[in-house]
């Protein structure tokens, strides 16, 4: 199928389309007002780690690398602590460990943070305690406060997004210049829990550390080495004024060279609730140098895909495009090989990764949304099956967790179930694996890798 060749994009062209999910600000001379500032702000990133990201995932397209994409499901703002954005790194750096080391494959780390303020949401509406609000959509657009003060829009919530989004960033790269994602000190790294939930985990860091110490005793590893770590942002490209505002012209190398880039993230992604064909957020998206991640749910088919993928990447451009399938246990049996197969037979090469989380959502009797982590597995395990039984393979997870020791997720080694949930259910939007259950997803997707 032809398609007919997209108009010059800029990033305010995705105006002139229809945005779903986007709030109704009050007051549009303070709406203009906050995004003014926002855009005369200094970027979160730099375009060199945006390239440095597509480089890396253009190797994950290939077999070279795993993508391993997580964090909360939507961050807030009061989670801007020292003591919980070094958790989160430190599950991610765990369950990094756990897929090199077992499942001999380096990892590519993006965490869902230092940006990821916003949800989409079913309704425009919820009902709280038996009153009728406007739904939570992120600390990025409202708050989770149940009154209708504290549920309107309000655009200064973008300024305070951007500087809690830099007060994470400066933290996490404080952390790893400083020698937190050392490897020779692992120790740094535990959890509350999370050894004693997951024995395999202490063995794990024995056997890293003495292939340390033989590899440096051979001079394999040259001093300094194993200090330090990558780590990417990204988040959901939901709120397109915000978005905007943060897009950036950047010089090539020589004159009449050069891009758009998003510098408030290194890679962005688009949700199965907006990733219309015609509508404004794959519009604004096909126009940016980053790396753009594509949510893929069960009502997507074929067809429609390779229509998605020709809008965003129309000179497949090996690391551009991650599809994160999301499906359900359930369902991904039948959704997946359709997909697997459009993508083989148009010759594109992209990053297969999958969402266990979204499809797999329950909600138990007390009325808490939850989800169950056997269905979780479940996915995972059929999704790395699929795609080697249609010539593919699975080259990333993408999933939603902390590193705080919640209850929002049943089973796992810890056997949480229902009467747990209420202990440590703190989530303003989606339940999140906790560090154990992380850490156990991690040792079996790693042996998934290596099988």
């Amino acid at each position: 199928m032809k398609t007919a060749p997209a108009p010059a994009w800029t990033p305010h062209g995705w105006r002139h389309r229809a945005a779903l999910q986007q709030p109704d600000y009050p007051d549009a001379g303070e709406l203009e007002r906050a995004l003014a500032r926002l855009s005369d702000l200094p970027p979160l990133v730099v375009p060199e780690e945006v390239d440095r990201l597509r480089g890396l995932l253009a190797e994950a397209a290939s077999g070279r690398r795993f993508l391993l994409q997580g964090g909360d499901c939507a961050e807030q703002f009061r989670d801007c602590t020292p003591e919980r954005i070094a958790d989160k790194l430190r599950v991610l750096l765990q369950m990094s460990v756990v897929l090199t080391h077992v499942g001999r494959k380096p990892v590519v780390r993006v965490g869902r943070i230092a940006g990821q303020y916003a949800k989409p949401r079913s309704s425009a509406t919820e009902k709280v305690r038996g009153k009728e609000l406007p739904s939570y959509r992120g600390d990025l657009i409202n708050g989770l406060d149940a009154t209708d003060e504290a549920r309107r829009p309000d655009p200064q919530r973008m300024l305070q997004a951007y500087f809690h989004a830099t007060a994470t960033l400066n933290h996490l790269r404080a952390l790893i210049e400083g020698g937190f994602a050392d490897l020779h000190r692992p120790e740094r790294w535990q959890l509350h829990a999370d050894a004693a939930a997951v024995p395999a985990y202490r063995d794990t860091l024995i056997q890293v550390r003495e292939s340390i110490d033989f590899l440096e005793a051979l001079g394999v590893v040259q001093q300094g080495a194993l200090d330090r770590v990558d780590l990417f942002t990204s988040h959901e490209a939901l709120l397109l004024p915000y978005e905007e505002a943060l897009t950036r012209w950047v010089p090539g190398a020589t004159p009449g060279e050069g891009g758009y880039y998003n510098l408030g993230a290194h890679m962005l992604w688009v949700g199965e609730r907006t990733r219309q064909l015609e509508g404004a957020h794959l519009d604004f998206l096909r126009g940016l140098r980053n790396p753009i991640g594509v949510k893929v749910g069960p009502t997507l088919g074929g067809d429609e895909l390779l229509e998605i993928l020709n809008r965003l990447d129309p000179t497949q451009e090996p690391g551009r495009i991650t599809l994160i399938t999301r499906f359900g246990a359930g369902r991904i049996a039948e959704a997946l090989p359709p997909l697997i197969s459009a993508v083989r037979r148009s010759g594109r090469m992209v990053v297969w990764s999958c969402d266990p989380m979204h499809g797999n959502g329950e909600t138990a009797g007390s009325g808490l949304k939850t989800r169950n982590f056997d269905a979780i597995l479940s996915e995972l395990r059929q999704a790395f099956e699929l795609h080697r039984a249609h010539g593919s393979f699975l080259g990333g997870i993408h999933i939603e967790l902390t590193g705080e020791n919640v209850t929002e997720c049943l089973g796992g080694a810890e056997g949480l179930s229902e009467a747990d949930l209420p202990r440590a259910y703190e989530t303003g939007c989606d339940p999140r694996l906790n560090g154990a259950q992380s850490l156990e997803m991690a040792f079996l997707v790693a042996e998934m890798l290596r099988g």
